[in-house]
């Protein structure tokens, strides 16, 4: 029998600030791949073609307006912006506690700051597009994906290794 692994405990940082007691909730990037319809001669159907990753957006709600996040507004570089997810999952079956840790670069594309009402808690939400992406479980890197220097591993095996030597880029 296996029982699903449950969220108990996260922490969000913003280039190693600490949003302890600020964030309340984080939407970890979607992993998508673009996909192209083909059928050509012999073929019973259409297959579909994989034309590499789609983008990627990491976004979070914090409990209230976040200074440091207004003060990143605009960051000119693509990967201007760091944020690290870190987070346990607990198995009520076994008790077994998984640790998975996301780290992605980026800039903010959405600021939301939310209504602001009197005496009532408030919501400010972010939303980053992703340029770097990186995915470690229990001290184990199972996936990074680096668009710019044309890198993509999964499970240590480095998807893109042959394309990039054939184009010189080691």
């Amino acid at each position: 029998m296996g029982m699903l692994r449950t969220l108990k405990d996260m922490m969000m940082f913003n280039e190693g600030l600490a949003y302890r007691g600020e964030a309340k909730s984080v939407s970890l990037p979607t992993l998508s791949r673009k996909m192209e319809g083909t059928r050509a001669a012999g073929m019973s159907g259409e297959l579909q073609m994989d034309m590499g990753m789609e983008a990627m957006e990491l976004s979070f709600t914090c409990t209230g307006p976040m200074r440091q996040v207004l003060r990143q507004w605009g960051t000119t570089t693509v990967d201007g912006i760091y944020i690290r997810f870190a987070g346990n999952y607990q198995s009520d079956d076994t008790a077994e506690i998984d640790t998975v840790e996301v780290i992605v670069r980026g800039r903010f594309k959405e600021i939301e700051m939310g209504d602001q009402e009197v005496g009532e808690a408030s919501e400010f939400k972010t939303t980053m597009a992703v340029a770097y992406f990186k995915l470690v479980w229990n001290g184990r890197t199972e996936i990074e994906i680096d668009p710019l220097n044309m890198i993509e591993i999964v499970d240590g095996v480095d998807l893109l290794a042959e394309r990039r030597n054939a184009l010189g880029l080691f």
